[in-house]
């Protein structure tokens, strides 16, 4: 699969996110998986998936520092789909040196500290998350980052080794909730409170009028570092947190 992704980037041009998500599903079966980030794209496709097949395999990553608004997302989800999210926590012995080490909040001391956190918080379990899978599936947009104009709707992941299935990579966000509101889609209530990318409790913030989607996350960093590891193709090992 990995040496057709031109073909297969190629046949899906047009198609329909449903459309992509059934093929990958039929192809895989329990060996692919939404990684849901709880976001507006990703409660999008958890819709999708559930409406295709009731028991399509979705986990998130509780980090230990979500909002509470997360946490209740998590709850009336469960409640609307009569569905069970897998959930997976940080290694708790790889947080408490680095707490220990660095301090609670070191993420706003420096991108070097941020990217530990990110990596022993969200990497470390995503990992283990994708373990045994054949290919993963994200609510990743061009629209949401520079750092994602170049993205394709199947990738490799170099980092994981296996595929990355991307099916909303065109939508606009206007198309993202036009699909939650006539479905009845749950979504974050911090959304309607000025926030438009919800991570961790510290590192999120409402956005300004006028200002891009992402400038609510690490709003303390350049735009080019935004990015928390869970998303680059390849991490090189001189990247990687020490």
């Amino acid at each position: 699969m990995k040496d057709n992704l031109t073909e297969l980037n190629l046949k899906f041009v047009g198609n329909e996110a449903e459309d992509i998500l059934r093929y990958f599903l039929n192809l895989y079966g329990d060996k692919v998986a939404l990684a849901s980030s709880l976001s507006i794209e990703d409660q999008v496709l958890l819709d999708m998936l559930l409406k295709i097949n009731g028991n399509a395999k979705i986990f998130t990553i509780d980090t230990g520092r979500l909002p509470y608004e997360t946490y209740s997302l998590i709850d009336r989800t469960k409640s609307f789909y009569n569905y069970n999210l897998e959930i997976y926590f940080p290694a708790s012995t790889n947080v408490e040196n680095m707490v220990n080490e660095r301090g609670v909040n070191l993420f706003y001391e420096s991108v070097e500290n941020r990217k530990l956190c990110c990596f022993n918080r969200k990497v470390e379990p995503l990992k283990r998350a994708l373990n045994g899978l054949d290919a993963w599936i994200c609510g990743l947009r061009t629209e949401q980052s520079i750092t994602r104009q170049n993205l394709e709707i199947v990738e490799y992941d170099e980092s994981n080794l296996l595929l990355k299935i991307n099916p909303l990579l065109h939508w606009t966000e206007n198309q993202v909730w036009e699909y939650i509101k006539e479905n009845n889609v749950p979504y974050n209530k911090l959304y309607d409170n000025g926030y438009l990318s919800i991570g961790c409790a510290p590192c999120s913030r409402a956005v300004e009028p006028g200002e891009d989607i992402r400038s609510g996350r690490w709003w303390w960093e350049n735009p080019d570092t935004k990015e928390c590891g869970l998303h680059l193709k390849k991490v090189e090992q001189n990247e990687l947190p020490r």
